[in-house]
């Protein structure tokens, strides 16, 4: 459970930083939130979502990862 959190939190950070400072994201944080976002709507949970997340994140493109069974 921590893992995950201590993940998010790593992820969200730079998306958040930018955000604040009002500049457009880099594409790296482009693909990180399309990732989070694709993790989110198929509902993964745990050791689950950081595979996908690991999976989509080293992928050219976020569409063509899938999750690890």
């Amino acid at each position: 459970m921590y893992k995950t959190l201590l993940l998010t939190a790593v992820l969200a950070l730079p998306l958040a930083a930018h955000a604040a400072e009002g500049k457009k994201p880099t594409p790296q944080q482009e693909k990180m939130a399309a990732c989070s976002k694709e993790a989110s709507a198929r509902q993964l949970k745990r050791d689950e979502r950081n595979r996908f997340m690991s999976t989509c994140l080293s992928t050219k493109t976020a569409s063509a990862a899938q999750p690890a069974k």
